[in-house]
Order: C-alpha cells, then structure tokens, then sequence
C-alpha cells in the first residue's frame, strides 16, 4: 500500500475545493488578484500568454501537499487590474515585487513571457532564490513585425485570424497546429471559442477575453528582443525547463540561457511541448512538470 501516493491525491483533492483569494497593490496602485492553496514553503507560480491564473491549477494541486502555491492573474486578466498607460515589462516586476513581499516567498515558476518577467525581476528583486524558467521567447524571429499584424487584425474584428497568425508564428499551440492549413485553424479557434464561451465560469477568463492580452506579451518579447546578456548578472539559481517537442527557437533559447546564467540547471521533457506546465484539457503534462519543481524547490 502506498500511502505517500494516497496522501497526495487527499490533499489534492483538498486543494481544489479549499483554494483562497486574496489581492496586493502594485507600485502604481493596480489591484494584482491571486489565488493562494497548500501549505510549506512559497511558490509563485505566473501563467504566459493566452493563459490566466487558472491555466496552471493543476500544476499548483500537484505541488500544495509540500508548498504554499501563489497564482496571480496578470493584468489585464481575471482578477487583477488593467494594463494601463505605458505598459513594459517594469510594471510587470513591480506587480510580483508587491506579491513576493506580502506573501515572503523566494521561489517562482514562469512559462514563456511570465519566463522572461521573472528573468528581469530576478536582476533587480534579491526576495527571488530559486527561478524556474519554462521556454521564453526569447529569440522569437521578427516579433515586431508579428505584433503588428496581430494588432492589425486585431483591430480590423478577425480575432480568430489574429489568433491563427499568433498561433502560427510562434508554433507555441499543439504540435498539429503547425501543419494545419489557416483556414481550418481559424475554424478551429472559432468553434473553441464558441464552445468555450458557453462553459466558462466567474472563476475562469475565456479564450476571447483572452485574445487582446497577447498584444501586451508581444510587446513584453519585443522590448526583451537582442537583451539576453544581460542575464549574466542574475544571482538566483535557475532550472531551465523545456519540452523534447517544443520549438526550435524555444530549444535556441534555453542553450544560450545555459550559457549565459551563472547558476544554471536544465530539464528536458520527453514527448512534452511548449505546453507542458498546463492544464491537461489545454495538452499539459502538470504531474510531470510538478516532479522537477519539487526537486529544485526543495533542495537546500
């Protein structure tokens, strides 16, 4: 009988139903919501683009029996606040600085532009002792030119055209969506949304809420463009974390990641895509990602 295994799945089961709320206020007043479960030591863990907090549930139910998990909503997003004026990636440092000091944790999780958020707070934030970095962007080809077509079609009402072209480019959707010619994708994103959108709950943000956020990831990655140096001064230890099946460029990334960050681990996950942290309704592994954050996070 394996009674570690049967404690776990208790308290993940306790987990999705005894999860609480709660909000900090940013350097520049905006409300930053999360959703806080488990108990132990502190993890962030900070969803990417087309993503909320919720996107990462299961990551968070997988770890709650060992850490205290914190999951805030980006701006924009759910529970917390607009973007406002003169959005850049400082903000965004700002918003987890008010999280890391209210809540006292020292680890954090990041997938793709939450990656490359905790990469630049990781240089200015001493409250960050262990970062664990999923894929960012980092050397995404041309993403000013990607920007501004999305924010075109955008703004032209063909959301599910800016999605497929969003999709397309970055090959950060499931494996399939690479080949799949546009046309079938647009009607794809069409029929997700529509589905969706009449399954999601006050506690969800759905896919089409969703949509306008991407402008600000894209800005995030265009700002960070040709910056990848300087992470040589980053002090935390980092675990650089990615998928066998994950694109090119993410792979390109994490090399050059390794070389550049002085205290530096990596973890490569078989038969996983960009993905993998997710939810498993959205293709993730979160168990199997949950194991190499245990690891990290628990080591002295």
């Amino acid at each position: 009988m394996n009674t570690t295994n049967d404690t776990n799945k208790q308290a993940r089961a306790s987990a999705r139903e005894h999860y609480t709320t709660s909000s900090v206020i940013s350097a520049d007043g905006t409300t930053i919501g999360y959703r806080q479960l488990g108990h132990g030591p502190g993890v962030v863990l900070l969803h990417g683009g087309f993503e909320s907090a919720q996107s990462h549930m299961q990551l968070a139910e997988a770890l709650a029996d060992a850490f205290t998990i914190y999951l805030p909503d980006r701006r924009g997003r759910g529970l917390s606040g607009p973007f406002g004026k003169d959005y850049r990636i400082q903000q965004e440092v700002e918003d987890m600085d008010a999280l890391l000091t209210k809540t006292g944790a020292h680890q954090v999780f990041g997938i793709s532009s939450s990656a490359i958020i905790w990469l630049q707070a990781a240089l200015t934030l001493p409250a960050i002792h262990k970062a664990a970095i999923y894929e960012p962007p980092l050397l995404l080809n041309e993403p000013a030119a990607l920007l501004r077509r999305y924010d075109q079609e955008m703004a032209q009402g063909k959301v599910d055209t800016a999605l497929t072209t969003a999709m397309k480019v970055t090959q950060m959707g499931p494996p399939i969506f690479n080949v799949m010619p546009s046309f079938l994708l647009k009607l794809l994103m069409r029929m997700v949304m529509a589905s969706e959108g009449k399954k999601v709950t006050s506690d969800n943000v759905s896919f089409r809420e969703l949509a306008p956020t991407w402008h600000y990831d894209g800005q995030l990655v265009v700002e960070m463009s040709g910056k990848l140096e300087r992470f040589r001064d980053v002090r935390a230890e980092v675990l650089l974390l990615g998928g066998s099946q994950s694109p090119a460029y993410l792979k390109k990334g994490l090399d050059a990641l390794e070389q550049v960050l002085p205290h530096v681990r990596r973890v490569e996950f078989p038969g996983v895509g960009h993905g993998g942290s997710g939810n498993t309704d959205r293709g993730g592994k979160p168990e199997l990602v949950a194991q190499a954050l245990r690891r990290f996070f628990a080591e002295p």
